[in-house]
């Protein structure tokens, strides 16, 4: 009972973030660079990671707190990993294709994952050993066995030292044909594999707050989650490749650029 209603709380966290999401994006906003110049926030990032925050640690004050725009907060057994805005780049030019994602540890192990597609109202949630749904009905991942049949996405780090690197991961892909999709929200990209709509995804330079809820949603949908390796994904690793479990191996190998494929 204490796990729903976390994720029950998750859920409500997520909501207002997406009534912020569209209350900004009905009247217009300000966006400013970060660290880089296309690394962008908004009006909407802060207010709606606030807005969480708020929420969530007023109803569990005992709770520890890690958000994109404010970073880490509090100490305790339960931490809530949030990203209020991911995909803010399309955001901010109205592309619709952005998210909330709220994930809970306990004890350093994910134990729920929400990620609400603002824009289509498609709401994400997993929680440990209780399996992945969309809008209350169950998703698998896809049964792709074939790399070269799958359908695959990536992104491309902010920090343009790293975009070489990222460049060649993604020649390594695509020189056998694969398909491969940027759609630049990786809490997006990652439920996307969790319902069978991309059969697998790999990006480098990510935060956990990018990834906590997508790689539980994932995991209990039935695929796998490692770094570039193969080892069991960390998140304090910013290395991720997921998959539907089916073309892992296949796909670890062209990023390695071994031929076995």
């Amino acid at each position: 009972m204490e796990t729903a209603a976390f994720l029950e709380d998750a859920i409500q966290a997520a909501r207002l973030a997406q009534g912020i999401h569209r209350y900004y994006q009905a009247r217009g906003f300000a966006a400013r660079s970060k660290t880089v110049i296309s690394d962008l926030v908004t009006e909407a990032d802060r207010e709606a990671e606030a807005a969480i925050r708020d929420f969530l640690l007023g109803r569990h004050p005992d709770h520890a707190f890690l958000g994109e725009e404010e970073g880490a907060s509090g100490e305790g057994r339960f931490r809530w990993i949030v990203d209020p805005l991911d995909g803010t780049v399309n955001f901010a030019h109205r592309f619709p294709f952005f998210a909330v994602s709220v994930a809970l540890e306990k004890d350093g192990e994910l134990l729920l994952g929400v990620v609400l597609d603002s824009v289509h109202d498609e709401l994400f949630t997993a929680v440990r050993g209780g399996g992945a749904f969309l809008n209350g009905a169950r998703i698998r991942v896809s049964e792709t066995r074939d790399l070269r049949r799958a359908l695959l996405a990536t992104g491309f780090p902010y920090d343009v030292d790293r975009v070489p690197e990222a460049v060649e991961y993604f020649r390594r892909v695509l020189s056998i044909g694969v398909p491969v999709r940027r759609p630049g929200a990786a809490a997006l990209d990652l439920a996307y594999v969790a319902a069978g709509r991309i059969d697998g995804f790999w990006e480098m330079k990510l935060n956990p707050w990018d990834v906590a809820a997508g790689v539980l949603l994932i995991q209990e949908a039935g695929g796998r989650v490692s770094d570039f390796f193969g080892a069991p994904y960390r998140l304090d690793n910013p290395y991720l490749v997921a998959t539907n479990g089916h073309v892992h191996e296949a796909l670890l190998d062209r990023l390695h650029d071994r031929h076995e494929t």
